[in-house]
């Protein structure tokens, strides 16, 4: 198999200061490619404020978001060669590429006196480096010492040299100073242990994971009033535009992965995409107009099919997170959840930005853990957080860490 050519990503900065990047991606097609741009975008704490694309040319204009640490730009282009399709003669011929093989995941163990964004402080050192946090799994020990554990994994690949270990400790140094000890090692059986989270109550799951978020104001997932808007949304679908695709017409309240929620439902549910359009955001609203076939070149025209498509679609984009705040035996715990991708990827950032949000609002993290949850119809990655035991947290102070948190990961 070829490899994509150099030239099918193309990114270009603004001529003016503060004038958002152009990326042009021109590539072959594949079901999918638009989510796993989307993706990696996100992944690089950028925005898309608007975007336009026909089969396998698509322009994206971003600009980083404010709390995203500095964005490799170079880093990123290889990313982005990285998931499109080879341009050699084999891939028209529908030849079976080469299986893809997943990266090593390595354990950095971390040793340090505890302090207040501590964790999110070593979380924006990895991110800096595209170091990708896999599982962690973090404790405080009595005399006020932190032993974390994170399973991470290497964007570019060069973990297993010396060269890169190296930056890595020089990094954790220069932003943590001299009081801390690290070591960075292959993972070994442990890793797996932690794919899955401790168990969850039925109670605690069965609110996590509801499709709806409640309106009473003593509900842990309850919205504030400002935030009402999340429930606004529309999606309509139109077959007498074209005679080969359906007119997919989406608006909803804006927010950070607007376009990557859209595009990993639509993969996920085997939907191509042949052309697609929208524009900056208009009264907090962003629109999009994509035309859509099924896998097998039809379109969607069973009423069925379309309302459980659409009913679906509006699930995504209005809860594309999930946020509670619950007790834990006689402590306070933070459990966020987002939905898997069928590829088994999870939503890139959502460690970084809870951590942000934590230490935004002064509260220390207790201990922490990422794994995956199976429900009857999907996987979820959750995210557990014990918060400092030293403080007492009554119903409008958890109302606000929840609001709080999820502002900080929809980018409001």
């Amino acid at each position: 198999m070829g490899l994509p050519t150099d030239d099918a990503v193309v990114i270009q900065k603004g001529k003016k200061p503060g004038e958002p990047y152009v990326i042009t991606v021109n590539c072959p097609d594949k079901t999918g490619l638009g989510c796993d741009i989307s993706y990696t975008i996100l992944d690089f704490g950028l925005y898309i404020i608007k975007g336009d694309g026909i089969w396998c040319y698509v322009i994206l204009w971003v600009v980083p978001h404010a709390s995203s640490p500095m964005v490799r730009w170079a880093n990123l282009k290889e990313r982005l060669l990285s998931v499109c399709p080879s341009c050699s003669v084999s891939f028209y011929l529908n030849q079976t590429s080469p299986p893809a093989t997943s990266s090593p995941a390595y354990l950095l163990t971390f040793c340090s006196r505890d302090r207040r964004g501590l964790l999110h402080d070593v979380t924006q050192v990895l991110c800096e480096l595209e170091l990708t946090i896999q599982r962690v799994k973090v404790t405080t020990t009595p005399d006020g010492r932190v032993l974390d554990l994170f399973f991470i994994t290497d964007n570019l690949e060069l973990l297993h040299t010396k060269e890169r270990q190296d930056e890595t400790y020089k990094q954790l140094h220069a932003v943590l100073g001299q009081s801390f000890s690290c070591e960075l090692q292959l993972a070994g059986p442990q890793y797996d242990n932690l794919q899955c989270v401790s168990s969850l109550s039925p109670s605690v799951a069965e609110e996590l994971f509801r499709c709806e978020l409640s309106d009473n104001e003593f509900c842990t997932q309850a919205l504030s009033p400002v935030m009402m808007n999340l429930k606004r949304a529309s999606v309509t679908i139109d077959n007498s535009m074209s005679p080969a695709h359906t007119l997919l017409q989406i608006g909803c309240v804006d927010h950070k992965g607007f376009l990557y929620d859209i595009m990993r439902t639509l993969k996920d549910c085997n939907i191509q995409i042949a052309y697609g359009r929208f524009s900056p955001v208009n009264k907090g609203q962003k629109e999009l107009d994509l035309f859509i076939r099924q896998k097998d070149g039809k379109k969607i025209v069973d009423p069925d099919k379309q309302d459980v498509f659409c009913s679906r679609l509006k699930v995504e984009m209005l809860h594309p997170l999930r946020v509670i705040i619950t007790n834990r035996g006689p402590d306070t715990e933070l459990l966020v959840a987002n939905p898997v991708e069928l590829s088994g990827k999870g939503r890139p950032r959502v460690f970084y930005d809870v951590t942000l949000a934590m230490k935004t609002l002064g509260i220390c993290i207790f201990s922490a853990e990422i794994g995956r949850h199976c429900t009857s119809d999907r996987v979820w990655e959750v995210y557990r957080f014990l918060l400092d035991e030293n403080c007492r947290f009554d119903m409008l102070c958890r109302n606000q860490i929840v609001d709080k948190v999820r502002r900080t990961l929809m980018g409001w």
